[in-house]
């Protein structure tokens, strides 16, 4: 039996390490991973530990995932079921173009039913028809399929005639990462860089696409890492090395290798594992902390999916691909208790990083990670007290393997009631002008108690944290934070003196040959709003500077808003600016106040960034829904995802600037609101070796939709309703 080469071996370990990592657990593994379930043994044997304060170090509860065979749908909006997977995969297996030679499965989700019929469906009413959509690739052609679950019939077979390729599954990245490993020249390569083959750890940044000499090919590239001494191995970049594999024909198409006289950078200080942390921590240490709940959670989950706390009630579920889903966000009237309309649908719609370095190995870095990738797909298990806190509802993603079986993604979801001494609302009034001092001051004030519904994505080294938050006032508040490890590149510099031109380098120097490449992050979600039903106007609110006339007034400006109401699609792009201040609304013409006022929400952008990327700059064309912060479209099922259905190594002819340039009328129309949220990030040296984490925010604010404060009549908070906790005795 022929020996596999070292680098081999180093590739069959990094992908079952990788595989576990990721926290899959399969009823039925794939055929590549058949035998005894060894994700479950990971899961039994691998708890997550803090140290206490003593010292000891106490077991985290570890949320096991459930067995879902024996799970049904009871909403037209439920993910597939295990059985139903199953059963799509049994239909494809005798549809005609696949029953000699059975498809790659690129995405297998709920073809979700006609809008009007969930919307006119009722708890108790039947199920509309069950149909999955299938994105499929078989000989270099990617079928777009839908199955009807109850024929157990293929009822449409659709082929992508523009560009771009599907999501890329497991099989995929560790077809490349074989192919790659197996290449003699990365061996010489290693070996020349003073390191042994069993060091190196290689990952797979999508290629992008940048002109014809890449296309009628699905490619992907290849770049490796020292392992050496730290599981942080993307602080160790073996820099200048890329290869360009062909993942369908399995060889190595381009081989680049200019970084030989660059030193790999050192291990020291980049393992960031508590176990490991040597040093004690030089400040004092905090108390450990924790919201306690003494009656249990406020909120229900019923039949796994439907949210139900205070005056909301929504649908959750996990997609491979946007990761998280919001659904049938409903709002009970704080007058009549009757619940309300306020969001269709609502999740993550695109993820767009590129980093600004035009190197032969960086130009290329200009991530899709939700078309690429996958946010539900590289979603891993939330850790108990760290990531969510106690009493969190946890919640399984369902999704299918490249060969179309299931597996079960756990504690990907948690949901949980949120307390941090935030204030909903309040007054105080001084004792004066005829109030009786003997009775003090009025003093109202309410406590602001939200409830959080999150996901935490690692797509590769970066971390994304979802966060959807709703408040009893009606708020929902957005949150995207990062964390995770930089991408870095290698320089032969060790400190900011030796290098002769720091303006001309692509980032600062955070570590002794480490370079902390500028790049962006930009998240654009899809927000389909219905306030109080489908017919919707966006409206601009314009806030204009007005000059008083000579002998008017002592004053010389004031504001006037002026409200401008969206018709087409070209009314309704967006780009923010500070000394032209709008506010944004979505309201409902038909929908008024006893006021007269429309029912509505606004959009509040909070801190954010605008990609400064050349329009014409290959990543920006295939990224141009990041052209403006806001976006409005008519409602249209299969405008989901702001990069095209095929994003990778798409040319951007199928985005939601192709879209929008359609110019459709929008006015008292079923629409869809885009929101882009961004960051610029020039790393420090705090980032290094992991970053801390950062975040920013909108929020969708109710305008009108209620007739007063709907917390008026909210209770406060007494001394006797919470338990009386102290710290134990000293002895």
């Amino acid at each position: 039996m022929e020996t596999p080469p070292p680098l081999r071996l180093t590739f069959i370990f990094f992908i079952i390490i990788f595989l576990f990592s990721c926290s899959w657990y399969s009823f039925k593994l794939p055929p590549a991973f058949s035998g005894e379930s060894q994700a479950t043994a990971w899961l039994h044997n691998s708890k997550s530990r803090v140290r206490a304060r003593s010292g000891s170090v106490p077991e985290i509860q570890i949320h096991e995932p459930r067995n879902h065979m024996e799970d049904v749908p009871h909403h037209p909006l439920d993910p597939l079921t295990m059985q139903e997977m199953y059963r799509v995969r049994t239909i494809l297996s005798t549809h005609p173009p696949f029953s000699p030679s059975f498809p790659a499965i690129h995405s297998l989700s709920l073809d979700e039913p006609r809008k009007d019929l969930v919307l006119s469906w009722k708890e108790g009413d039947p199920l509309p028809p069950r149909k999955a959509l299938v994105i499929a690739l078989l000989n270099g052609q990617s079928h777009v399929l839908s199955v009807d679950l109850d024929l157990g019939l293929v009822t449409s077979n659709k082929i992508n005639r523009g560009s771009g390729y599907p999501m890329l599954t497991m099989n995929d990245i560790s077809v490349a990462l074989e192919v790659a490993l197996s290449y003699k020249e990365l061996n010489r390569s290693v070996v020349k860089r003073g390191l042994s083959p069993s060091d190196v750890t290689c990952v797979t940044p999508s290629a992008g696409w940048f002109g014809p000499s890449e296309e009628g090919r699905r490619v992907i590239r290849v770049q490796c890492f020292s392992n050496q001494g730290t599981p942080n191995f993307y602080m160790r970049p073996l820099e200048g090395l890329t290869m360009t594999v062909d993942i369908d024909k399995k060889v190595v198409v381009k081989f680049t290798d200019t970084g030989g006289e660059i030193p790999v950078p050192k291990a020291t200080g980049t393992d960031y594992r508590f176990k490991n942390q040597k040093e004690p921590l030089k400040i004092k240490a905090i108390n450990p902390i924790s919201i306690e709940q003494p009656l249990g959670p406020s909120f229900t989950v019923e039949d796994g999916h439907v949210v139900k706390w205070a005056n909301w009630e929504f649908h959750l579920k996990a997609d491979q691909r946007a990761g998280m889903v919001i659904s049938r966000a409903m709002l009970s009237d704080s007058e009549t208790g009757v619940p309300r309309s306020v969001m269709y649908k609502g999740f993550s719609s695109e993820l767009f990083v590129p980093y600004m370095d035009p190197d032969e190995n960086w130009y290329f870095k200009s991530y899709m990670d939700a078309g690429e990738f996958g946010m539900g797909a590289t979603a891993m298990s939330l850790v108990p007290l760290n990531d969510c806190p106690r009493n969190s509802y946890y919640m399984d993603g369902i999704f299918a393997s490249w060969d179309g079986t299931p597996f079960v993604q756990p504690n990907m979801i948690c949901v949980f009631e949120r307390y941090a001494g935030d204030i909903s609302w309040r007054h105080s009034e001084i004792p004066v002008n005829g109030f009786d001092v003997s009775d003090m001051a009025i003093r109202e004030a309410r406590p602001k108690v939200t409830l959080v519904a999150r996901m935490a994505a690692s797509v590769g080294n970066y971390d994304y944290i979802f966060d959807w938050e709703f408040q009893t006032d009606g708020l929902i508040h957005v949150t995207v934070a990062l964390s995770g490890m930089l991408m870095v590149k290698g320089t032969p510099h060790q400190t900011v003196d030796q290098m002769p031109s720091q303006e001309a380098a692509s980032g600062p120097l955070v570590s002794e040959n480490v370079i902390g490449v500028l790049h962006d992050h930009f998240i654009t979600f899809h927000l389909d709003m219905d306030i109080d039903d489908t017919n919707n106007t966006f409206v601009k609110v314009d806030l204009v500077k007005e000059r008083t006339l000579p002998g008017q007034s002592p004053r010389k400006s004031y504001l006037k808003a002026k409200r401008n109401i969206a018709k087409t699609e070209d009314d309704a792009r967006i780009q923010l600016k500070l000394y032209e201040p709008s506010e944004f609304q979505v309201i409902n013409p038909s929908r008024r106040s006893r006021l007269g006022n429309p029912a509505g929400y606004k959009i509040v952008p909070g801190g954010n960034a605008a990609s400064l990327l050349d329009h014409l700059d290959p990543p920006q064309l295939r990224s141009a829904f990041t052209n403006n912060q806001i976006w409005v479209t008519p409602y249209n099922g299969n405008e989901q995802w702001a990069g095209g259905l095929f994003t990778y190594q798409s040319k951007g002819d199928d985005t939601l600037a192709v879209w929008s340039a359609r110019n459709r009328a929008i006015e008292n129309k079923d629409i869809v609101l885009w929101y882009t949220l961004g960051f610029h990030h020039i790393p420090c040296q705090e980032d290094f070796p992991v970053m801390p984490t950062v975040s920013s925010s909108f929020q969708l604010k109710p305008v009108n939709f209620f007739e007063s404060n709907p917390l008026l009549k909210a209770a406060p908070v007494f001394e006797n309703d919470l338990p009386v906790c102290r710290p134990a005795a000293s002895s």
